[in-house]
């Protein structure tokens, strides 16, 4: 029953999760042994850590099972813990996503999806590309609560100030924060007032796709970024994520000769803006796509000032700032190929 809690390399279960998963039995008419729950770490996770928590179940030959969500340190930095519940919350009422059964101090119990996580190579499958792209369109199409206002670019800001703020002399200069306040102003200006908004992800890496292959059915997770952002930008960091495997020996290191092609990328956006009947045509995939392509900008900056903050705050074991080196290298190639300035 060892399971590893913030601060807490080898310990027992928090008490208190104890008692919620025994109360939580007992409302479902489960005989619960603390002594005979079994706990499975889930890799993969780089904000918290994830276990699957079983137990049996009397007089059946199945087990019950939770998916438990320990919060990572320092993500108080990143966004709000109680809106993201009430983010949790709204999906859950709307049949979207797994249910929340219940809180502790130091983090929540979920429903556990019978369902297997996407692999890295999954996401390149034209089927589940499709697949992906119809669920991000009803994902965007959801009514949610709270002003439709960009987040992207206070959040940026956001982000850049704390990682200013906790960051080494050598490492402000190595990843060049003074610079980024223009850089991120120059960005914010590259795109046109009207811009097509929606609630998005924002975090679509293949470990929060969930997928049933029996139905072929699909549940998106982890909603601790979404809020309301271009569309353009939620195709982006999903492109961005396809160069990524964190399910190695080096999670951390990224292979942008995975990042999708011109066609691979046409094909996953002419999916989105067909699915339910829309005609898509070439001039708006086309549109749709470069303003996607500019985006990736945003995004490299966005998980590069993650991975830099993360390194200093979170002790999961991930090279969150060699992953960071790696979106700012890109971030500085992609700017000098996408918006026609010198690389300096």
């Amino acid at each position: 029953m060892a399971v590893k809690t913030n601060g807490c390399v080898d310990g027992n279960l928090p008490h208190e999760l104890t008692d919620l998963l025994v109360t939580l039995a007992s409302n479902w008419g489960d005989v619960i042994e603390v002594s005979g729950i079994k706990v499975e770490h889930l890799k993969g996770a780089m904000t918290n850590e994830v276990y699957r928590i079983s137990w049996p179940i009397e007089n059946e030959e199945s087990s019950r099972n939770v998916l438990v969500r320990l919060y990572g340190q320092g993500v108080e930095l990143f966004f709000d813990r109680d809106e993201e519940i009430k983010t949790f919350q709204c999906m859950s009422r709307l049949g979207f996503g797994p249910r929340l059964l219940g809180q502790f101090s130091e983090g929540r119990v979920e429903q556990f999806i019978h369902a297997r996580t996407l692999s890295a190579d999954d996401l390149h499958e034209t089927e589940i590309s499709a697949l992906i792209a119809a669920k991000v369109r009803e994902f965007h199409q959801l009514d949610m609560p709270g002003p439709r206002n960009v987040v992207l670019w206070d959040r940026l800001r956001t982000f850049l100030s704390e990682a200013k703020e906790i960051c080494s002399a050598e490492h402000m200069k190595e990843f060049r924060l003074d610079e980024l306040d223009d850089e991120i102003k120059r960005l914010e200006n590259e795109f046109p007032e009207e811009q097509e908004i929606a609630f998005c992800h924002n975090d679509l890496q293949y470990g929060n796709i969930m997928i049933d292959d029996k139905t072929r059915s699909l549940t998106l997770i982890d909603y601790e970024y979404a809020s309301y952002n271009p569309v353009a930008y939620d195709f982006a960091n999903h492109f961005c994520e396809m160069a990524a495997n964190y399910h190695t020996e080096t999670p951390h290191v990224l292979d942008y000769n995975k990042y999708p092609g011109l066609e691979e990328r046409h094909r996953y956006i002419h999916a989105y803006l067909s699915y339910a009947g829309h005609e898509a045509d070439e001039s708006e995939i086309g549109k749709m796509s470069e303003e996607a392509e500019k985006y990736s900008l945003a995004s490299h900056i966005f998980w590069g000032l993650w991975g830099i903050i993360s390194a200093y705050v979170n002790s999961i074991e991930f090279d969150y700032m060699e992953y960071a080196r790696q979106r700012f290298e890109q971030y500085w190639l992609k700017k000098n190929q996408l918006l026609g300035v010198k690389h300096q």
